[in-house]
């Protein structure tokens, strides 16, 4: 469970999602990511990471089942690292 006094009170739950896919399957997550309600941007990127997520929920459970649930049982997905937003 996230702590919204961490958090604030957001309108909307945002993160960045960075993700390591298996070796040649970076299209094929890609395209599956895309599909799923709540993502908003989805880029490959080269270095450490494979692809980055922009996603956004009405609540930051919402949040939490889009990555648990969702985008880390996309096939191929070998790990991610989630990067929370908030607002000032």
């Amino acid at each position: 469970m996230f702590n919204h006094k961490l958090f604030g009170e957001l309108k909307l739950a945002q993160a960045f999602v960075l993700f390591n896919v298996g070796s040649g399957s970076e299209d094929e997550v890609l395209t599956e990511a895309k599909k799923i309600k709540g993502v908003q941007e989805v880029y490959v990127s080269y270095g450490v990471y494979d692809l980055l997520v922009k996603i956004k929920a009405d609540s930051m459970e919402e949040l939490k089942e889009l990555v648990t649930h969702k985008l880390r049982n996309i096939e191929n997905v070998r790990s991610t690292l989630t990067l929370i937003l908030t607002e000032d």
